[in-house]
């Protein structure tokens, strides 16, 4: 009696070859709807699953692998003579091989459908009989990756599959958790369900490997997550040397704060914080101001844009004292990629990214800890000026509510305790990542120097005392955006009167951890 293969496949890649492959080593195939008809119209003989049930398909389909006869030859354990016997009494023959991948859920759901559509293509025969041929690993060869078609064969050629069997059963496994944490979060989200609930399942798939993480001791990969929101993690690379691990994270706060920023933006990021941030006429003027505010830091930065990446934009980042690692838009017109390709030493290695614009933001962010994962609301509060509480006797003019709007944006994609200075069109100085927020402040007005005469401050917390207040008043602050909360908040305000520097208050905090 010749081992049987059972074929079933949504992705159909490499699968004839595959079925001839098997049949060449001697095997006998059963196969369901279309791959059974793929695999007969290239001339390779197979058997209809229900020619081996004896039971049609039915249900549209529902029901045609849900049977004894194909789960008992799935799950039958060889090594057991009880099980030997039992399949004999039934007429169950066992099956040695078994690929199978699934019903097109993603793709489902990430285009223009009904939710009708989406449960139909809710995969049920599919990851039984995967999930039944891994538990018999021991007898089953089971694939779910066409990618691993030719080293299967191999190892059956070579007599030497039993190797392989542990490691497809753990990848079989992997693939049905990944599919249902799918079918999980979309049905959630369908619902209303709290995105908090008992238990939260995210699959994520892997995209790029690198050549290590933050330190060359570590490895790292980068893993996308399907159901998420644009961004960063989908963008494309038009030039330059392989992107590291510490450019995807600095490339995405860059994205995230330039996201945020009016039209014609540069954000310009340096280990994770802002040292740029600017609004031009053109994305050539938004870089060369977004990189006066800190020429230094900004050397070996990430520069992003809201918007394609022209000319101006290019000229601009290759003038000589420029470097940077990766530079990000949506995309890039022609000229400015020759421009780089051009542009000799760095230019032949710095990193062009087109993403899209993330838009709708992620609704949690995670942060793993050592036996667990924080899981929060991503924080996508927006405070307008109109909702400000303007809490001073000096009233801000219209011109410095504009700045301090501007700096508000930018102070919350500072990591705390942070504090921005800046006018209506750019940054001036940043104080990121202090113990206290008087050094914060102390380092943004340094940064900023004498531009900050007259310049605004934002400040992603309450101020706890005055001294912050006095230390912007020696500098020239003239007005302030903080969120207010503090138990000293009249002593605060109270000093901003007498210093005659305008103060309103948000509402809302914005750490940055």
């Amino acid at each position: 009696m010749k081992p049987l293969a059972l074929i079933s496949v949504t992705d159909k890649t490499g699968v004839i070859d595959f079925a001839k492959g098997l049949v060449d080593l001697g095997f006998e195939l059963i196969s369901t709807g279309g791959t059974s008809k793929a695999i007969r119209e290239a001339g390779i003989p197979v058997k209809d699953v229900s020619d081996v049930t004896g039971f049609p398909e039915m249900l549209d389909g529902r029901v045609k692998t849900l049977h004894p006869i194909i789960h008992g030859g799935l799950l039958g354990d060889l090594r057991h003579e009880s099980h030997v016997k039992a399949m004999a009494e039934a007429g169950i023959a066992p099956i040695s091989v078994v690929a199978v991948n699934l019903y097109a859920f993603e793709a489902t759901i990430n285009k223009p459908h009904e939710l009708d559509d989406a449960i139909e293509n809710i995969d049920i025969g599919g990851p039984t009989m995967i999930r039944s041929a891994a538990k018999n690993c021991a007898n089953v060869t089971v694939v779910v990756d066409p990618e691993d078609y030719s080293k299967v064969l191999e190892a059956l050629k070579g007599g030497n599959v039993v190797d392989l069997r542990l490691g497809l059963c753990a990848k079989a496994f992997r693939h049905t958790a990944f599919y249902d944490s799918m079918v999980s979060r979309y049905l959630t989200e369908r619902a209303g369900e709290s995105p908090f609930a008992e238990t939260v399942t995210v699959g994520y798939r892997q995209k790029q490997i690198f050549r290590y993480g933050e330190n060359p001791h570590q490895n790292a990969a980068l893993y996308e997550d399907p159901l998420g929101p644009r961004g960063i993690a989908q963008a494309e690379q038009l030039w330059g040397k392989e992107l590291s691990y510490n450019n995807l994270g600095d490339s995405e706060g860059a994205w995230e704060l330039v996201d945020d920023l009016p039209p014609t933006s540069c954000a310009i990021i340096k280990h994770a914080n802002p040292c740029g941030a600017a609004v031009g006429a053109d994305f050539g003027e938004a870089y060369r101001l977004a990189f006066s505010a800190d020429p230094k830091s900004a050397f070996g930065g990430i520069a992003a844009f809201n918007g394609v990446v022209d000319e101006k934009a290019a000229l601009a980042m290759t003038e000589k004292g420029n470097y940077l690692e990766v530079v990000i838009g949506t995309g890039f017109t022609d000229e400015a990629v020759q421009i780089f390709k051009e542009r000799s030493g760095w230019g032949q290695n710095v990193r062009l990214l087109s993403a899209p614009l993330p838009g709708q933001k992620t609704s949690l962010s995670l942060r793993s800890i050592r036996g667990g994962t924080l899981i929060q609301q991503t924080d996508e509060s927006v405070e307008l000026p109109e909702a400000w509480k303007i809490v001073t006797k000096t009233k801000p003019s219209a011109e410095q509510i504009k700045a301090l709007q501007l700096q508000w944006t930018v102070v919350r994609h500072v990591k705390s305790n942070a504090i921005v200075v800046g006018t209506d069109q750019r940054l001036l100085g940043v104080g990121a990542g202090q113990m206290n927020r008087v050094q914060s402040v102390e380092l943004a007005i340094k940064q900023a120097g004498e531009l900050a005469k007259g310049a605004v401050l934002a400040s992603d917390a309450f101020f706890p005392f005055p001294d912050s207040v006095i230390t912007a008043h020696e500098a020239g602050i003239a007005a302030i955006v903080q969120p207010g909360g503090s138990k000293k908040d009249d002593e605060v305000v109270a000093k901003a009167d007498e210093l005659g520097i305008a103060m309103c208050f948000t509402g809302i905090r914005h750490f940055r951890h």
